[in-house]
């Protein structure tokens, strides 16, 4: 594909006044307020060199080093019981500070705890893999470095997972554009019919909100329906809201008499 070139910023005039506005966080609780987080920190402070770590929502949140993502994993894996990696990702704050910071979400079902390990790292910079040691890391970092261009090393099978493999871009950062690039629109024309069908096929319409009233051949069936890939009728159908012969003591609602309000009362 050909390269996306920036459109003067397109993702933040239509829907963004501010793109890093961050809503306020949940209250923090001191860790020696439970005593099995508390145990737990002390492990980690006594092998590891924590930055921050604190209780939200009823889960242990410690930053750590980026570079020692593989040990403290491990090391919750093996000495501390945190026998389910759920989830990992990404959170895009390149334009803000120039960094992703990285979460990995972490189950103890001996202990019944959660604990989410994060830690901030440079657009370029790469971190280890983890799926070693967890299954469940494989398919997830791979979705961080489809989305996000997290690079990762050591996976045996670093490749694009949802996109494919001659996209340029990662669609979950902020500054991807929401329909994505233009030429995107011909990607799946061009690669399952042929630049020659463009002009009898048409671009892809990425709008997810738009609803084609002719389209008889997709989902988009509506006033009056017609059999599959028929012409649109101009006959419109109106429903009521009851079955037929109302609802006992109930009067009886019509869509013809239905208002919308413009504002709520």
């Amino acid at each position: 594909m050909r390269k996306y070139t920036d459109k003067k910023n397109v993702q933040k005039k239509p829907y963004h006044t501010d793109r890093f506005w961050v809503a306020p966080q949940v209250s923090k609780e001191d860790v020696s307020s439970d005593e099995v987080f508390a145990s737990d920190l002390k492990e980690l402070q006594e092998n590891f060199n924590i930055k921050d770590a604190y209780i939200q929502r009823g889960q242990l949140v410690v930053y750590i080093n980026p570079g020692e993502n593989v040990e403290v994993l491990a090391f919750l894996k093996e000495k501390l019981k945190y026998n389910f990696l759920n989830e990992l990702s990404a959170i895009d704050w390149l334009e803000k500070s120039g960094e992703f910071e990285i979460f990995y979400q972490m189950l103890s079902t001996s202990k019944k705890k959660r604990l989410r390990i994060k830690f901030f790292i440079k657009e370029k910079d790469e971190i280890r893999t983890v799926s070693k040691l967890y299954n469940s890391a494989d398919w997830a970092e791979r979705e961080m470095y489809d989305m996000f261009g997290v690079i990762i090393t050591g996976h045996y099978y670093m490749k694009r997972i949802l996109m494919p493999e001659d996209w340029y871009g990662h669609p979950l950062r902020k500054t991807y554009p929401l329909h994505g690039d233009e030429e995107a629109s011909w990607y799946e024309i061009d690669k399952i019919f042929g630049k020659e069908y463009r002009d009898i096929i048409g671009p892809e319409n990425r709008d997810s909100s738009r609803v084609d009233e002719s389209d008889t051949y997709n989902f988009s069936r509506i006033h009056h329906e017609v059999p599959f890939g028929e012409k649109p009728s101009k006959e419109v159908t109106f429903t009521d809201y009851q079955e037929e012969g109302g609802v006992f003591l109930i009067k009886s609602l019509k869509k013809a008499d239905s208002k919308i309000l413009e504002e709520r009362p």
